[in-house]
């Protein structure tokens, strides 16, 4: 082999040896840290999304509870504010 390939190769397998040892990759070579990670990376959306919805659902309703002007959607808005406020009162 040429001295510029040899040299090549050895830089290729080093890059390749510091790639496996990557944690990532770790992870990925065990099936059984593979579930574990995707458990955890499925629980941690599942919170994120069910936090969020919760946001943006009470500052829309919110923001429709000041729209007294539209009769159907200000009582609308008023009606869930006071069905909210019972269910947190109980």
């Amino acid at each position: 082999m040429e001295p510029e390939r040899k040299s090549d190769l050895k830089e290729i397998r080093k890059a390749l040896d510091t790639l496996n040892a990557h944690k990532f990759v770790r992870i990925y070579n065990s099936s059984f840290r593979l579930l574990w990670f995707q458990f955890f990376k499925g629980v941690a959306f599942g919170l994120g999304s069910v936090i969020g919805a919760t946001i943006v659902v009470s500052l829309l309703i919110s923001f429709l509870a000041q729209i007294e002007f539209i009769p159907i959607v200000g009582e609308f808005a008023k009606e869930l504010i006071i069905e909210i406020q019972q269910d947190l009162k109980q």
